[in-house]
């Protein structure tokens, strides 16, 4: 039973520890996602040969959404955007899950992307018809979805967030708020076209949450587009490969965050059994000991505290491993292997301070490192083969960790038993782990007339009144030499420790 209870122990530690570096692995899987993403949209246009002041828009749409999803994933939101690739009339280039749509216009100049943006219904129909379009007005419209009482100096883009180089911003704003006055005295109709377009104009994509993408300038557009164009895009280059995005700030952020979810967790898997034990308790006594109740909170506090310091430690080193701020050989370790290596360093930090301050021996401290190594491998192996066979991301390797964390225990205490009885009968050491004494007990020793002294102490003088007691009679006792025989035997006088049993 005590080997289960250390099996189940072990796995409430290796778990939430697994449970905290997988939260890690499974931000920092997310960023890369969408950085695969964005390398993925830049390298389709490779080969193309189109120039690259043709080919800047698009790209900049795939920059764009890029580096707006990878900042979204960066600061754990679940908004996302999306590029259409439509090519239907006034279609948006880039839609949201958040409720907006974003169209996109990089053009010569501030003005010249300006009108763009502001364009009417009716302008676009007029510039159809200058191209050797025959469709009526009304029929144009019909085919284009709009009802009979549409707007014709409406803008097409009504509604979508206007979005044009960040260099033209400046010389944009002061064109639109110059033709804003202009037509308010000259045509009012017009105004609200591109007053509309004023209100949407901005530089980058945003949500309202400050997630933002990265805007460009006409020049950095048009530079980008001849890096993909060419296959020359290297994401870390522009500063968004994930050890690049990640910082202290972040992992600590993240690693609290963890560390909380981790602690609630542990604090249940603690508890619990202790409930448990006192329902079981009250049902056969018909009461509840004092001594559980503190137990109990004993274990609410301790669970809670070591959860999160373990899911904190391994969220921690998940990041910096995978993010490759570790290095590149580090950056697909397991989030399992993290977990067992953060389970038995604090085993030992916990052993170590335990052996300094006399609570344990280096023995022990020995011994409990290699049962945790131990148990540790049985936990990894059971976990890698219950995912193989339960395929369901984290509760497969759990059920598998717990199976193999009790088999692991269980089969290291007999391990032990059978190491042990092989040390008392050869007197090996097990290569230290196990201590043989070869003194003999002191009630032997005794028996044997052979007088033994103990560390002299010292005792104060105590005042003791004198007592008078009378004679009395007492007859002489023969007793008979007599022989005896006393068989020593070598047994287990303590945690790891061989001696001789009286």
């Amino acid at each position: 039973m005590a080997d289960f209870y250390e099996g189940f122990k072990y796995f409430i530690d290796h778990s939430t520890a697994f449970l905290g570096g997988q939260t890690a692995d499974s931000y920092i899987g997310a960023i890369e996602e969408e950085i695969r993403k964005l390398t993925a949209d830049m390298d389709s246009v490779i080969g193309y040969k189109t120039l690259p002041k043709m080919l800047k828009g698009d790209v900049a749409e795939f920059w764009h959404a890029g580096t707006f999803n990878i900042r979204a994933a960066v600061a754990e939101s679940s908004n996302r955007v999306g590029v259409d690739r439509s090519h239907d009339f006034a279609s948006n280039d880039i839609s949201s899950n958040f409720g907006k749509v974003f169209g996109l216009k990089y053009y010569g100049t501030g003005e010249d992307s300006a009108k763009q943006q502001a364009v009417s219904i009716f302008q676009r129909y007029n510039e159809y018809v200058a191209k050797g379009g025959k469709d009526s007005l009304e029929k144009y419209l019909a085919d284009r979805g709009y009802s009979d009482e549409v707007v014709l100096h409406d803008p097409i883009y009504s509604g979508q967030v206007r979005v044009i180089p960040r260099d033209q911003i400046a010389e944009a704003t002061k064109w639109l708020t110059r033709k804003i006055a202009t037509e308010s005295s000259t045509r009012p109709d017009q105004v609200h076209r591109y007053q509309e377009t004023l209100d949407m104009l901005q530089d980058r994509l945003k949500d309202d949450n400050g997630i933002e993408s990265i805007p460009l300038s006409k020049e950095e557009a048009e530079k980008l587009a001849q890096i993909a164009e060419e296959g020359g895009f290297e994401i870390s280059e522009f500063g968004l490969d994930t050890d690049q995005l990640m910082n202290t700030e972040i992992i600590i952020k993240h690693a609290i965050q963890a560390g909380l979810t981790v602690a609630t967790i542990t604090l249940i898997l603690k508890v619990v059994p202790e409930i448990f034990s006192a329902i079981s308790y009250l049902i056969k006594n018909g009461e509840i000991k004092e001594g559980q109740i503190k137990k109990i909170g004993v274990a609410a506090i301790t669970g809670g505290a070591e959860g999160f310091i373990r899911g904190s430690v391994a969220s921690a080193l998940t990041m910096m491993c995978e993010s490759g701020m570790l290095g590149e050989s580090l950056k697909n370790v397991n989030p399992s292997i993290i977990g067992a290596f953060t389970v038995v360093t604090m085993n030992v930090i916990k052993n170590a301070i335990s052996v300094v301050i006399g609570k344990k021996t280096r023995r022990e401290l020995g011994t409990e490192l290699v049962r945790d190594m131990y148990v540790s491998a049985c936990a990894l192996i059971g976990g890698g083969i219950s995912q193989v066979l339960i395929e369901v991301p984290v509760v497969g390797y759990l059920i598998g960790s717990f199976l193999g964390s009790i088999l692991g225990s269980i089969t290291f205490g007999l391990a032990q038993s059978t190491a042990i009885s092989f040390c008392i009968d050869t007197g090996f050491t097990m290569f230290g782990l196990v201590e043989q004494d070869y003194t003999l007990p002191k009630e032997v020793l005794d028996e044997l007339g052979i007088d033994t002294f103990d560390y002299e102490q010292f005792h104060p003088d105590s005042f003791e009144t004198s007592m008078f007691q009378p004679d009395t009679f007492r007859r002489d006792v023969v007793e008979v030499d007599r022989i005896e025989f006393v068989f020593l035997r070598r047994g287990v006088i303590g945690v790891n420790k061989i001696g001789y049993i009286y």
